[in-house]
């Protein structure tokens, strides 16, 4: 690392934040997050200043904000380069490690669990729609206005954790799971427009993807209604679906996921980085 740093010859600040919290620093940007796996921050920049992540421009609000996601095996450190006409620096962030659980959940259909042959060419045409959906980038910065919980129900399933179908080890868990009886209210945790809007996937059936700008976004699986349309806007604690069991699903529920552009974040940190004012 250092070797690089001597190469690039850019200046070099550490920051390290297990928890969430505020730092500030002369000349650094100013964060609101927390720096751990799944972990979203909100950082803000001083005046003349922008800021790029693995070589690509972040978007700024006019309060120069920026958006930046960690996902579940992110590696110990981030790096992001502050620039501004008098030279740029790079910002080295302490990303903390977290324990995951593992979940064994029986009784999913076999046929979600072991796909044929023709099931999985319906996968991947799923989730090119997924990807296609992500894909949106819109300047509108919904999300600093906080969010909110999209759905009352006990949590039967939390984030990253290590999923066991049938006694089949599966992908990760990357959401929160919210179980509560079919036809319960969905509510948007914060405004956006809806990017993707789909009746039946494979996985999680019933699927509406709703965007908050800057490349974040939520994702509500296994729904048995969905109230809003495509390319429709809403406001934040709108109703836009109905709990249901659709998909890979053992009973109703709601899965709720977010992405920040390609990175699985945790449900659970947004809400306590961004909460929303009561």
């Amino acid at each position: 690392m250092f070797g690089c740093l001597s190469i690039l010859r850019l200046p070099m600040v550490v920051i390290s934040c297990l928890v969430a919290t505020t730092i500030h620093a002369v000349d650094n940007p100013k964060f609101t997050g927390a720096f751990i796996q799944g972990g979203l921050v909100l950082g803000e920049l001083g005046e003349g200043q922008t800021v790029s992540y693995k070589g690509t421009p972040l978007p700024l609000n006019d309060q120069r904000q920026f958006l930046l996601g960690f996902g579940r095996n992110q590696p110990s450190t981030a790096e992001i380069v502050v620039h501004h006409s008098s030279g740029d620096k790079k910002v080295i962030l302490e990303i903390a490690p977290r324990n995951y659980a593992i979940q064994k959940i029986e009784g999913v259909p076999q046929q979600t669990v072991t796909p044929s042959d023709q099931d999985i060419k319906r996968i991947k045409q799923d989730a090119a729609l997924v990807r296609e959906a992500r894909l949106l980038r819109r300047d509108n910065d919904d999300f600093t206005a906080g969010f909110l919980q999209p759905a009352q129900g006990t949590i039967t399933g939390v984030y990253g954790s290590q999923r066991f179908y049938n006694g089949i080890a599966k992908s990760p868990h990357y959401g929160i799971d919210y179980a509560a009886p079919t036809g319960t209210p969905v509510k948007a945790p914060a405004a956006g427009i809806v990017s993707m809007v789909h009746p039946d996937l494979f996985y999680s059936g019933g699927t509406l993807i709703l965007d908050h700008g800057h490349g974040l976004s939520s994702t509500f699986l296994h729904l048995s209604e969905i109230l809003v349309d495509k390319g429709q806007r809403v406001s934040a604690g709108m109703e836009i679906a109905k709990i249901g069991a659709s998909g890979r699903a053992t009973g109703p529920h709601l899965d709720w996921r977010m992405n920040w552009l390609d990175q699985r974040i945790d449900p659970q940190l947004v809400l306590e980085t961004l909460p929303r004012a009561k």
